[in-house]
């Protein structure tokens, strides 16, 4: 799993702290007087080319490669070693029919959140 980074002075500021996930977005440090920027010891680290994902790992979610899934016919087109990830425009109705039909396929759905209660 790769590193988190999170913005300058999260700590400092509530509105940017640790209960606001969603603001917890990567800005760089652009400040002159930056510790981060300056990459001062003690301080959060920023992106840097070291950092990177190996060409083999790119792309992968939790270790399998996603499908995004718009309709039950889509359902075919995932592979061995792939996983399905239903798309944010697909209905409630085709949306259970989508999980069906997954589990009667054994396929991995990686975005089941309320859904996999029912």
């Amino acid at each position: 799993m790769s590193k988190k980074f999170l913005r300058t002075d999260y700590w400092r500021m509530s509105r940017l702290g640790a209960g606001r996930k969603k603001l917890q977005k990567w800005r760089r440090a652009k400040g002159t007087h930056s510790k981060m920027r300056r990459r001062r010891k003690g301080y959060p680290a920023i992106p840097a080319i070291g950092y990177k994902q190996s060409k083999k790992e790119s792309g992968k979610i939790n270790g399998v490669y996603p499908v995004l899934i718009n309709n039950v016919a889509n359902l075919n087109n995932v592979k061995q070693g792939h996983a399905a990830i239903l798309s944010s425009r697909l209905g409630a109705k085709k949306r259970i029919d989508v999980i069906k039909k997954a589990e009667s396929m054994k396929i991995k759905i990686l975005n089941l959140g309320k859904e996999a209660n029912k």
